[in-house]
């Protein structure tokens, strides 16, 4: 495929498919899922998200056709909980990127970004002489009393978030589907930011770890989403937990439009984002395999793919 405009968007695609235990093949243009219950074929140009999980094997030809049709592929732990590798987004420019990096890397914009996400989080404005010490109470403060909440109106015991990935079983019931919730969320949330052009890596709240962004955008929405459907859950008893968790969260994800409102999100932090040039748009429809500019500070931006021993005076 040349022109991957031409693919669905990622704020109209589908959330996510978690599979373990199945082989994934190429179907024609798509996919399919075979295990011991037979085949199920998968449209993967709307799906934004392939999550692979334990006992999972995936042909060359598969990924393929899930590359061309713009869906991130990331393996993942037992319910999605430990992210191990990813593939490849749709998009190819690095505009959004290169604003997301001299963002990150100004202290002050970067302070800017940091009270943004966290105003986002809040039904009012907040208070422009709070401190960054006293805005993290406040968040603190919000998400205690969301747990206090939803123990109140499922009847679900809360003592605390505390779980260890080593001893994942023995963790309480309730903590186990908040891990397996936030995972299923993380990985859209992913899928969302690789598909837009930004680093997962950097992050402007969270920093140290290859997803620290994935976690700043994720918080937006674990209120809504995570959160309810863990505490729900957990009090229709611990009988395939993760499992319907999962599935609970693909629901809320798709009737509440997450996708989307990520997009719009990622938009409004990024004043509308960095948009490719029409030019960049001509050369990427074009070439799939452009290698892209050289950066020049005198001259501007200058053509790649060409050897400058040709062009030069030496």
């Amino acid at each position: 495929m040349k022109d991957l405009h031409i693919l669905p968007k990622v704020r109209d695609s589908w959330s996510y498919l978690y599979a373990e235990h199945c082989v994934v093949e190429q179907d024609d243009f798509a996919i399919a899922l075979f295990d011991k219950n037979g085949k199920t074929p998968v449209p993967c140009a709307s799906l934004s998200l392939l999550m692979l999980g334990p006992g999972t094997s995936i042909t060359h030809a598969a990924i393929r056709a899930l590359t061309d049709n713009g869906c991130l592929v990331a393996w993942t732990g037992e319910a999605g909980v430990r992210f191990y590798a990813q593939g490849l987004g749709e998009t190819r420019s690095s505009a959004n990127l290169l604003r997301q990096a001299a963002l990150h890397n100004d202290a002050e914009q970067r302070l800017h970004m940091v009270r943004q996400m966290y105003a986002m989080r809040f039904p009012d404005p907040l208070d422009p002489t709070l401190t960054l010490k006293q805005i993290r109470g406040k968040e603190g403060i919000r998400i205690r009393e969301t747990y206090a909440r939803w123990s109140r109106e499922t009847g679900v015991k809360w003592d605390g978030r505390a779980y260890k990935q080593s001893d994942w079983r023995h963790a309480t019931p309730i903590n186990r589907a908040l891990s397996a919730a936030n995972s299923c969320l993380y990985g859209v949330v992913h899928a969302a930011i690789i598909a837009a052009g930004y680093s997962p890596a950097l992050g402007f709240i969270h920093t140290g770890k290859m997803l620290s962004f994935v976690y700043d955008v994720a918080d937006l929405y674990k209120a809504e989403i995570t959160i309810p459907a863990a505490f729900r859950c957990t009090a229709a008893g611990e009988q395939k937990l993760e499992s319907r968790v999962r599935h609970i969260c693909r629901d809320q994800i798709r009737e509440q439009k997450i996708l989307p409102r990520i997009v719009e999100d990622l938009d409004k932090l990024f004043a509308g984002g960095a948009a490719a040039t029409e030019r960049e748009t001509e050369l990427f429809d074009r070439f799939d395999a452009q290698p892209g500019e050289l950066w020049d500070a005198n001259e501007g931006n200058v053509a790649g793919g060409i050897n400058y021993a040709d062009e030069e005076e030496l």
